[in-house]
């Protein structure tokens, strides 16, 4: 909103000397925000004064154009030259002449120069060239009473005052009128204040017959509508300067004087204002809910379909106007309109978001709607516009008014005097209470319900100002937030990070130091990204939290896997020329559980919610599982002197799970598994003893070519929490491993096994039956072919046995490998190769 002082001034009695900024800042301590402080004009300067054209001659110019030489009467003893491009003036006209000497906007210094064959002395101005508007089309041509030749422009035109900047939030809806900024300048300031919505005789309500005749059908979607009507305009009538700089340092475009004057109302008391051509009506107006398959041809020329939950104005015609947003063409105030009706309604304000969004017609009637305009307006806002087109166009004011409903009270707020005191530390006293809620525009009142209780109406036009806290905020902001004190808590002992907290720093830094770079995302999906996951009708990841206000109407839900957002960055990077990444991510999935999807109770603020309620509310909570994600695609390892380049595989995706596991000290088991989105022949099921904890592998072909990712691409996934005991975070102390000082005894055996078998299960069982002495076990050598048969695989394995208290024999280390050959024959249908 932004609020020219000098109109301010009309409503607050500042003191001469109080300076813009001053202002603004007044007004950022009482809890607006105040953008800018713009000094409109401030880079002008004169001479600029009124000329009037005495004569002139055109001449033609060899490259086509005709300029003007003119004569012009300046206030001087004789008239001055002046060269001019224009011509939309004639003889006798009074315009606006820049002298030499003169500034204009943006640095234009005017001097006295020679051109097409003559020295102008000065310049005849345009409004653009005034910065009055983006007018460049012609010179600005003055009414003949406006001044004499010779009067100071700068004065004439009101080019110069300053501009409050003022961005408005949702619950200060009041705040974008004139009358509310000046309602809260004075209030900052203790100065008077005039309101210019204040009505001395509030008429009747419920008189539909008063004026035109009006019908309200949707009494919920507009309490109260006001209609008024004049004849007799003179269409010509141009608004008066004052008049249209007020529109345009308010950021407006000045049109013709009824519609100036409906935006100059609507500026000045914040009520959004329609007029109707009268003798395009037809019939009785309506206010009525839409019906399916109607449409409407809107001010800006565009054929709209309408939806049943739109508010509209009809007549006998159809609809004529999108209540509360746009006015309709076939009613349009034009050129020759002379008899209006003035419509000044409430509408409901949810309803009004709703049809300005599903159109994508924002306008400033539906920004004020939207917040909330004072119910009590519409006819103090009617009289206001018929008022000025009776004194500025020689309009006629038809008796009588037509008001429909009247405007519903807010309901009354019984609150402690000595609240505000205790919620924020300040002490403040019950008179003091009082003197800021009545500033606000409250009555106050003795509740009689006990020492210090007090009732308080609010305003009709704070509609947010619906409970006790409310009027704690309104209490704080006026009397100065800087007056709150700033204590710092003081922190509880404790040992720091939690063990969980330790957890995931240690395993971000391991997978960051295994060559993954982390790339966060944001937590919302849509059902697409997992019907491209190839997700099951039944997965239990389909079953996912829907956010009530999504930022996309594409992504609605939270996300119940990392994978989504991981791969989207992953491709992103892709596309924009970097073949080879490796990306993770560490965070949040919301998982909940079928049938517990209840809407979570709204608590009150005025008290400590109940243990119901607090059940209920966690019992809303999804579960939230912490988890890490890795994606690859391109060379794992790059091409080089050393060698060709490594391509990523499955067992880059499972070494990342390794990396996890071995961070949060625990050890990986890994099976074969068919799990989406992964290849059904290179997944692996992640385990920590027998607790499944997450998949690995390669990336399923149909995935990859769904989400546009090159081929092989592999991921990791799996549930970092589920190293944690079930009753709490679990952190065994950090023992320093054992070294022994005696030789270690080094085995290797190569076992031939079916290709089903796991390399892991092998391994497994050799741990199991080589014992205590077994130190390690490594897969060095993996070997296919057909000496070996059909479906049948060797895998090589590095034994080392090591006792931590003498050298081994080598009686020892055999029976030890013999041992473990045994178990792996027995468990996995292992034969020692060769034998």
């Amino acid at each position: 909103m932004r609020v020219p002082l000098s109109w301010l001034r009309e409503y607050v009695q500042l003191p001469d000397d109080v300076a813009a900024r001053e202002v603004g800042a007044r007004l950022v301590r009482a809890g607006l925000e105040v953008e800018t402080v713009e000094e409109a004009g401030a880079d002008v300067s004169g001479p600029l004064v009124a000329g009037r054209v005495v004569e002139f001659t055109d001449e033609p110019q060899k490259n086509g154009k005709t300029i003007r030489w003119c004569s012009v009467d300046v206030g001087e003893p004789e008239p001055r030259g002046i060269v001019c491009g224009a011509h939309n003036f004639a003889v006798g006209d009074l315009v606006v002449v820049s002298l030499p000497g003169a500034v204009l906007p943006g640095g234009f210094a005017i001097t006295a120069r020679k051109t097409y064959g003559h020295v102008s002395d000065g310049m005849i101005c345009s409004a653009r060239e005034l910065g009055l508007g983006d007018d460049h089309t012609g010179i600005l041509v003055l009414e003949p009473e406006e001044a004499s030749p010779g009067d100071d422009a700068i004065e004439l035109l009101k080019l110069r005052d300053d501009v409050l900047d003022i961005a408005v939030t949702p619950d200060r809806g009041y705040c974008l009128s004139v009358r509310g900024v000046a309602r809260e300048t004075a209030t900052a300031f203790g100065a008077a204040f005039r309101d210019p919505g204040a009505a001395p005789e509030q008429p009747a309500p419920g008189d539909a017959t008063g004026n035109y005749p009006v019908r309200v059908d949707d009494t919920d979607r507009c309490p109260v509508f006001a209609a008024r009507t004049v004849t007799g305009l003179d269409p010509a009538a141009p608004s008066p300067r004052w008049l249209q700089r007020r529109i345009q340092l308010a950021g407006m475009r000045p049109i013709s004087l009824a519609v100036d004057v409906t935006n100059y109302v609507m500026l000045e008391l914040g009520q959004p204002i329609h007029g109707y051509d009268r003798d395009a009506l037809a019939g009785t107006i309506v206010v009525r809910r839409a019906t399916k398959g109607e449409k409407i041809t809107t001010l800006d020329g565009v054929v709209r379909g309408l939806d049943p939950d739109d508010l509209l104005i009809t007549d006998d015609s159809g609809p004529i106007g999108l209540a509360g947003v746009m006015g309709g063409g076939t009613t349009e105030l034009s050129g020759a309109t002379a008899s209006i009706v003035v419509e000044a309604a409430n509408f409901e304000p949810t309803g009004i978001a709703r049809t300005a969004r599903r159109h994508k017609l924002p306008s400033e009637a539906s920004k004020r709607f939207e917040r909330g305009v004072d119910p009590a307006l519409p006819a103090v806002a009617a009289k206001r516009v018929v008022d000025l087109l009776v004194s500025l166009g020689g309009a006629t004011e038809e008796p009588g008014l037509t008001l429909v409903g009247a405007a519903p009270q807010p309901a009354t707020i019984e609150i402690d005097a000595a609240l505000p005191a205790r919620v924020t530390g300040v002490d403040y006293p019950a008179d003091e209470v009082t003197a800021l809620l009545t500033a606000v525009g409250a009555r106050v009142e003795d509740a009689g319900a006990g020492a210090g209780r007090i009732a308080v109406h609010p305003p009709t036009w704070r509609p947010d100002l619906t409970d006790p806290y409310d009027l704690v905020e309104e209490v704080a902001r006026l009397h100065g937030y800087d007056a709150i004190p700033s204590v710092l808590p003081v922190a509880p002992a404790g040992r720091g990070i939690t063990a969980a907290q330790r957890l995931r720093r240690r395993v971000e830094r391991a997978v960051a130091a295994a060559g993954y770079i982390e790339a966060p995302s944001y937590p919302f999906v849509g059902d697409a990204e997992f019907d491209a996951l190839g997700f099951p009708a039944d997965d239990a990841r389909r079953h996912a939290l829907r956010l009530a206000n999504p930022l996309s109407e594409e992504q609605p839900l939270l996300r119940t896997t990392l994978l989504p957002g991981l791969l989207a960055t992953l491709r992103r990077n892709i596309g924009r020329g970097a073949p080879d990444v490796a990306l993770f991510e560490s965070g949040l999935v919301f998982r909940p559980e079928p049938g517990t999807l209840a809407v979570p109770p709204r608590l009150a603020v005025d008290r400590r919610p109940t243990d119901e309620e607090l059940a209920d509310l966690l019992a809303a909570v999804p579960s939230q599982p912490h988890r890490v994600a890795v994606a690859l695609a391109g060379d794992r390892e790059p091409a080089g002197w050393w060698g060709p380049a490594r391509p990523v595989s499955w067992a880059d995706a499972v070494e990342a799970g390794q990396v996890v596991a071995r961070a949060a000290g625990v050890t990986l088991r890994v099976e074969r598994d068919e799990h989406a989105p992964w290849h059904p022949g290179r997944c692996a099921a992640l385990y920590v003893d027998d607790t499944l904890v997450g998949h690995a592998g390669e990336l399923h072909p149909r995935v990859v070519a769904a989400l546009g990712l090159p081929a092989r691409t592999v991921a990791m996934e799996l549930e970092l929490d589920r190293y944690f005991g079930a009753d709490g975070v679990v952190e065994e102390p950090v023992r320093a491993p054992s070294v022994s000082t005696f030789p270690v005894a080094m085995q290797d055996v190569a076992l031939v096994v079916d290709q089903s078998v796991p390399a892991a299960s092998v391994e497994a069982a050799l741990r199991a039956g080589a014992g205590e002495l077994l130190e390690s076990v490594r897969l060095f050598d993996v070997f296919t072919g057909a000496q070996l048969g059909v479906g049948r695989k060797s895998l090589a394995y590095a034994l080392r046995f090591r006792a931590p208290d003498r050298t081994l024999t080598v009686d020892e280390t055999t029976a030890a490998r013999d041992a473990a050959v045994a178990a792996a024959a027995e468990r996995t249908g292992a034969v020692l190769r060769g034998s």
